[in-house]
């Protein structure tokens, strides 16, 4: 498939899917702007293609994150960044779960409401959600970050209905435990409160995939690419779980 002549907006693309994606993009022939809250990462990425270009924003931020948007005047708005938090439910703080919905609610409206603008004269337009499969069900401990992936698949659903005659589409993909930084993190974090062995902590993880694998962001990126190509015009207003049949 070709994407020359489109332009594409990731958030959070400095590292993990989001990188990934950026770089699918990329290598398809999509002008992509990554953005971030360190530079550092996002010129490490945007190094390895031409196409790719770096620009510092934080999605919480209602005037940079538009400003990035409305600079890069996508056809392709990718809300790839998010944070995950986990605690037993009786302790989660306040501040914890306003964390998680700042980030992942918060976040992904901005960034979908600022996509949508730019698309405003566009004949044809793509934004994309990277949600979750705690978007879907639940898990255990983190009650606060299935509370945001949910809002986010709502707000999905509800958002494709009103561009349904516009020709943009608005999907969510859903992956389960990727084989990212953020999944490492989560071992870590199961290896400091269990006491279980990094390769414990992992096998817990990926025991929950049918196939017993953490799902490689190379196939969430090639859904994004889906989402783009010839054929998905009247997929629209979907949870398209990337998850091995968990979901």
């Amino acid at each position: 498939m070709s994407l020359s002549g489109k332009t594409a907006f990731v958030t959070g693309g400095g590292s993990g899917v989001g990188a990934v994606i950026a770089t699918q993009l990329a290598e398809a022939g999509a002008q992509v702007t990554i953005c971030g809250r360190r530079l550092a990462p996002l010129e490490t990425v945007a190094a390895t293609h031409p196409n790719i270009t770096a620009v510092v924003a934080d999605i919480t931020v209602e005037a940079a994150i538009s400003a990035a948007i409305a600079s890069a005047a996508p056809d392709i708005v990718i809300a790839n960044a998010g944070a995950s938090e986990s605690a037993p439910f009786v302790k989660t703080e306040l501040e914890a779960f306003e964390r998680m919905m700042k980030v992942n609610v918060t976040g992904t409206f901005l960034t979908l409401r600022e996509g949508a603008r730019a698309m405003k004269d566009k004949p044809w337009g793509r934004l994309i959600a990277i949600a979750s499969t705690a978007g879907i069900k639940g898990y255990p401990y983190v009650a606060s970050y299935a509370a945001a992936k949910h809002g986010v698949v709502g707000m999905v659903k509800s958002v494709a209905l009103e561009f349904a005659r516009k020709g943009i589409t608005v999907n969510a993909i859903c992956p389960s435990f990727l084989d990212t930084e953020m999944t490492q993190r989560s071992i870590a974090n199961i290896v400091e409160k269990t006491g279980r062995s990094q390769e414990e902590a992992r096998a817990s993880l990926e025991a929950t995939n049918p196939m017993h694998r953490l799902i490689p962001p190379d196939d969430v990126a090639s859904t994004v690419l889906w989402l783009c190509g010839q054929g998905s015009d009247m997929v629209t207003g979907q949870t398209i779980s990337v998850s091995g049949g968990e979901t």
